[in-house]
């Protein structure tokens, strides 16, 4: 094999990695519109254990109304925590009707665990002091359609 082939192949697994790694980064994640006090907003949805468990984990940056929606099958305490994380993010805890039961601030690649103080159907990450910074508070509603 010549010096060139080998070179080649290197570039291609190379390529073939950071394609992967993109994927894994939440790249293919369905993104929807979400509505709150009338602003808009984009969020990743992670439904799969799999996308729950990556969350925004690698990931370097977020736009400034872009974020994370957690869907979980059912109501519960589901916990979160920021390792492998290097945003720092806030949280709503949100219940089955929509409202924010909580926000609060995580700290980048803490093992801290963050609980909701009553079951949740949802949670949205955002940059931290998105919802500071907007008026977001406990009570609010998040929306699926204007």
């Amino acid at each position: 094999m010549s010096l060139v082939q080998k070179i080649k192949g290197i570039l291609f697994l190379l390529l073939l990695f950071t394609f992967q790694e993109t994927l894994s980064n939440g790249q293919s994640l369905q993104k929807i519109p979400l509505f709150i006090k009338g602003r808009e907003i984009w969020v990743e949805v992670a439904k799969t254990p799999e996308e729950r468990a990556r969350g925004l984990m690698g990931r370097k940056d977020l736009g400034k109304d872009e974020g994370m929606l957690f869907i979980f099958e059912s109501e519960d305490y589901h916990q979160f925590w920021m390792k492998n994380t290097s945003i720092p993010l806030s949280i709503a805890f949100i219940d089955r009707e929509g409202r924010i039961v909580e926000i609060t601030d995580m700290e980048p690649f803490s093992l801290e665990s963050h609980l909701p103080p009553k079951p949740i159907l949802y949670a949205l990450e955002m940059k931290r002091g998105w919802f500071k910074t907007n008026r977001i508070t406990k009570g609010d509603s998040i929306r699926f359609s204007k």
